[in-house]
């Protein structure tokens, strides 16, 4: 294992945040609405008493209101969500290595900071899958980011850019070989598994026993980290990740202005694609599209389109995040700036705010806690989602004001900077 140099701890502040005034506002504030759409994807599995569909994810009951959110989530969240954690992670990353290394630190000592901060995530990662919410991502993002950092931090950017082409072909091949595999066949409608077990199984909310539910949920998600994510490694997805890692070196979210040609075309073809390739899957799950139930799961034609298409909704989101930030930066006077900062501030606490999301669903919702979730709809569950990150926004925007960072990002950086 490498270790720092003494060049490392003599360099001039490495381990120092920037100043306020030069902390770029697009990252921060792309994570903070991302905690927000991250916080309504995830309301499905809380609704542990709904019905589901052939895709085991959104529930198929409620009225025309709930109906209505099941079409909005699945074109506009569903699997959007994840590739723009993917990006920003990326991008934060490598943030940090430029920061450190521009500052006197070694790029080998700061590989080896920023592998700390992996492990450190992925036992915050199962703790959280054990102890709340079995669909945690920050174990799996912490594998991704363990063996992309040590691989691709130092690449050039010529080697960046073949395997960012490498990675999307095999994302294209991985899904469109079973559709063709099946059109060659004449099977295309019975591609998939009909019968798909509802995503709240893997939470183990409708369990009335907590260690019951832990059991489950621990391995639930010891799959996610240390099986799905080296998958996803083989099958290419670690090209969204790549691609953050190539935005950060061009400073594309902290100078918008230089890149608002990329940025307009990202925003405008990247959303399109993404919401065009959700619609069909929508439109089957509230019953406007008859087709089979088994082109409708997960692993069938639809749910494929669905999330090889949602790599594009959430590039698309991120450019269009920024070019907000950029029009925004440039307004006089600036309406609305308390807003902003308090989005930009559960952005630089998003670790802290992403687990008190949990902290507050589970005991509430869960059938060992409460037992709420047994009462809600999906309407009704977004309500209460929305409600859960504005409690963060309001944590997160007095923690802005005094000063102080989140508490986990405290103890993490204390890890990962030893002292």
């Amino acid at each position: 294992m490498t270790t720092e140099t003494a060049a490392d701890k003599a360099a001039p502040s490495p381990r120092t945040e920037l100043p306020p005034g030069e902390r770029a506002l697009a990252p921060d504030l792309a994570r903070g609405l991302m905690l927000l759409l991250i916080v309504l994807s995830n309301t499905a599995f809380h609704l542990w008493k709904a019905k589901h569909g052939p895709s085991g994810w959104q529930p198929v009951d409620g009225g025309w209101v709930d109906h209505a959110v099941q079409f909005t989530m699945i074109t506009t969240l569903d699997m959007r969500v994840y590739p723009l954690f993917a990006f920003l992670f990326g991008y934060g990353m490598t943030q940090l290595f430029l920061r450190r290394t521009a500052k006197g630190a070694s790029e080998r000592g700061t590989v080896a900071v920023l592998r700390r901060r992996s492990l450190c995530l992925i036992v915050i990662g199962l703790a959280h899958s054990t102890l709340l919410m079995a669909g945690d991502i920050v174990g799996y993002y912490g594998l991704l980011s363990l063996a992309l950092g040590w691989l691709f931090l130092r690449r050039s950017d010529r080697a960046l850019k073949w395997w960012i082409g490498i990675g999307a072909a095999l994302l294209l091949f991985g899904a469109l070989q079973p559709v063709v595999s099946a059109l060659l066949n004449g099977e295309l409608g019975s591609l998939g598994d009909a019968h798909a077990e509802p995503g709240s199984d893997a939470y183990a909310a409708g369990d009335p026993s907590w260690p019951d539910s832990a059991a489950t949920r621990v391995e639930s998600g010891l799959y996610v980290t240390f099986l799905a994510a080296p998958l996803s490694l083989v099958g290419g997805g670690f090209t969204i990740f790549l691609l953050g890692f190539w935005a950060a070196r061009r400073r594309i979210l902290e100078e918008p202005g230089r890149h608002l040609p990329l940025l307009r075309r990202t925003a405008v073809i990247g959303i399109a694609i993404g919401w065009l390739g959700a619609l069909p899957a929508a439109l089957a799950h509230i019953g406007a599209l008859d087709v089979p139930d088994a082109a409708q799961s997960e692993s069938g034609v639809l749910g494929l389109l669905r999330d090889l298409t949602g790599n594009a909704a959430g590039l698309g989101y991120v450019a269009a995040i920024a070019l907000f930030t950029h029009w925004w930066t440039r307004r006089r006077p600036r309406r609305g700036a308390r807003t902003i900062t308090a989005l930009s501030a559960v952005g630089k606490r998003s670790l802290s705010c992403y687990l008190t999301h949990s902290l507050l669903f589970a005991p509430l919702l869960a059938a060992w806690g409460l037992g709420l979730g047994a009462h809600l709809t999906s309407a009704t569950m977004a309500l209460v989602a929305v409600g859960v990150w504005l409690v963060t926004v309001a944590g997160a925007y007095a923690m802005e004001r005094a000063g102080r960072r989140g508490p986990v990002e405290t103890v993490l950086r204390r890890v990962m900077y030893r002292g």
